[in-house]
This record gives C-alpha cells, sequence and structure tokens, in this order.
C-alpha cells in the first residue's frame, strides 16, 4: 500500500499529505482509492443514521455503486480550479487504507472559506480517528493554505460529527436541509474561524508538498524565505 514513499505525481495535489502521530492524509491516487474499494463495498447502510443521498449511496449492494463513487472523485480531481477546488484524501493508518477526508472551497482566494466531508470504515469507528482526521485537513486549510474559516454540517442525529465539531471548537451557525433517502431532514452547521483554531493549534502535524499545490487552487503561494 502507498504511503510518504510513494513516487510524486505530476499533479501537485495527488502530492499533498499530512502527518499526524496517529495517521496520514495523503492525496486520493487511482491506486489508493482501490484500497478503499472492500470499504465502500461492505459499507451498506441498514441503520439509522442515514447518511446524504450522494453518488456513493449507501443503501444498495451493487457494483455500480462502488463505479459511481470513484466516478464522483475523478470528476471532482478533474475540476479544480481557481472558482472552486475538492481535494481528496485517503485516511491511511499503519499503511492501510480506512475512510477518506475531503476539503472543499469556493472562490477560496476572496473568501478564504472552507468546508470539509469525511467517511470512515465502521471497523475502526469510536476510537478517535474522526476527530485526528479532522484536525490534520484543517491544519491544511489554516496554517498551508491561509484558510480564514471553517465550516461543517451533518444530519442532526450524526452525533459523532457534529461532537466533533463540537470538541474542536466549532460554534452552532443555524440548519439547513437536505435529503436522505430521498426524504428531507435537517442539518446541523458549524463554524469555526481562525481565531478559534489557532486557540487550539497542533504543534505535532506535519504538511508535505503544499506550495507547489497552491497555484492549482488559484492560491499566491507566500514569498520564499
Amino acid at each position: 500500500m502507498p504511503t510518504s514513499a510513494s513516487p510524486l505525481s505530476t499533479y501537485p495535489p495527488l502530492n499533498v499529505r499530512v502527518h499526524t502521530p496517529r495517521l496520514s492524509l495523503l492525496g486520493a491516487t487511482d491506486e489508493l482509492l482501490e484500497g478503499l474499494v472492500p470499504i465502500v463495498r461492505e459499507g451498506v447502510v441498514t441503520q439509522p443514521p442515514w447518511p446524504f443521498d450522494d453518488p456513493m449511496s449507501l443503501y444498495e449492494d451493487s457494483p455500480e455503486r462502488e463505479w459511481r463513487w470513484l466516478r464522483a472523485v475523478w470528476r471532482g480531481r478533474g475540476a479544480v480550479g481557481a472558482s472552486r477546488w475538492r481535494l481528496y484524501f485517503v485516511v491511511v493508518v499503519d499503511g492501510e487504507p480506512v475512510g477518506m477526508q475531503d476539503l472543499i472551497a469556493t472562490d477560496f482566494a476572496t473568501l478564504g472559506t472552507v468546508t470539509t466531508f469525511s467517511w470512515l470504515s465502521p471497523a475502526v469507528r469510536g476510537g478517535g480517528l474522526g476527530k485526528e482526521m479532522r484536525q490534520a485537513v484543517l491544519h491544511l486549510a489554516f496554517d498551508g493554505f491561509g484558510a480564514r474559516e471553517a465550516g461543517s454540517d451533518a444530519f442532526f442525529d450524526n452525533h459523532a460529527s457534529n461532537g466533533v465539531s463540537q470538541a474542536l471548537g466549532y460554534q452552532p451557525n443555524g440548519v439547513t436541509w437536505d435529503t436522505r433517502r430521498g426524504e428531507p431532514a435537517e442539518i446541523s452547521r458549524w463554524r469555526l474561524t481562525r481565531e478559534q483554531w489557532a486557540e487550539r493549534r497542533r504543534d505535532d502535524i506535519d504538511l508535505v508538498a503544499v506550495r507547489d499545490c497552491l497555484p492549482v487552487l488559484g492560491i499566491d503561494p507566500p514569498p520564499a524565505g
């Protein structure tokens, strides 16, 4: 399984990596995505809390679901630009892929805001990895990209995601609505400013290959040195 020693890609977003003492976020290459397919295949949801309706729809057990998931990631990787971007990271623990952590922005150069989206293998939930991977991607957003604010949304009954947001200092930011299984459900919205993140900033998270990625995202690199 690829690790930090994997060959560099000619496409800078795939080279970005974030390392913490417990896990790594690695740019989602096709090889890493293939390592996640067994988890996707086994991840059919049969009881609440229900997830979002999305291309990966976790309500059916079929190869088409896996294909839709891969197509969605491929489309997202190919649609990166200054006006909108979504970076896909595979969460790797002890050399094994266990989930994904995405970082998303629209008009980042002007607004400086990001949102996050993630999922984790049921086999490793409950051990604090959800919080660790969120801290890792927030470090990339704020320290690596210079974000002003980060947001997070989760269904009202997704206690794990909402609990991570609360534990990391996010503040409630209203509600909205989305669908799951075709039915409307309430979404809890959260907001974390740069100042609030800085109060809990960690000094044991390492960023790799961020500078080369900045022009792809429409971000002006800071002066060298």
